[in-house]
């Protein structure tokens, strides 16, 4: 299992999420437990994605699984058996060369282009995992043609956010795999 973890994973593990189920935060304690003890976490070399980790965290003293698996990953950075670093050329703030589809970089949100880009970047495109950010369900699909793929952790609370954020447009589609 090899992943890059979008921060909202984080939060949601953490709790800090208010619109997520228990169910969803069950996925993603689950799931970032399991990364810890047979995967690879997939960051830049820059350490970008650490550090929104820790801005959005709190790491003195842990107060929930996020945290905790932060305080993992920073610990493990350097090793190569469970955490891969991948070079990002960076052009302007938050804009990578790496990008894998320069044709939505302008709506894409910023800070998550570097998940993005990451995943392009590895020669293996490991998935980014995704918890409740509805915005990924309008950019899932251009980056799957460029073979990156999202995995909603989340699927039912994803759409939910989608609808109370969005309701008068219809559900957007969701990959099946």
């Amino acid at each position: 299992m090899k992943a890059v973890v979008d921060t909202n994973v984080l939060l949601v593990a953490n709790r800090q999420h208010a619109e997520v189920s228990p169910k969803c935060v069950i996925a993603c304690v689950e799931r970032l437990q399991a990364l810890q003890k047979k995967g690879v976490v997939v960051i830049d070399d820059r350490h970008r994605i650490l550090g929104e980790y820790r801005k959005k965290t709190s790491l003195s003293p842990p107060k929930g699984v996020g945290d905790v698996f932060l305080k993992w990953l920073m610990r493990n950075a350097n090793n190569t058996r469970q955490v891969e670093q991948v070079p990002l050329t960076e052009t302007a703030e938050d804009n990578f060369e790496e990008f894998p589809v320069p044709g939505i970089a302008a709506a894409f949100d910023p800070p998550d282009r570097k998940f993005a880009a990451v995943a392009f970047a590895h020669a293996q495109k490991p998935p980014v995992w995704q918890a409740a950010d509805s915005k990924w369900l309008a950019w899932w699909q251009d980056l799957r043609a460029q073979g990156v793929r999202v995995e909603f952790l989340c699927p039912s609370d994803v759409l939910r956010v989608y609808r109370k954020k969005f309701p008068d447009r219809l559900d957007p589609t969701l990959p099946e795999d």
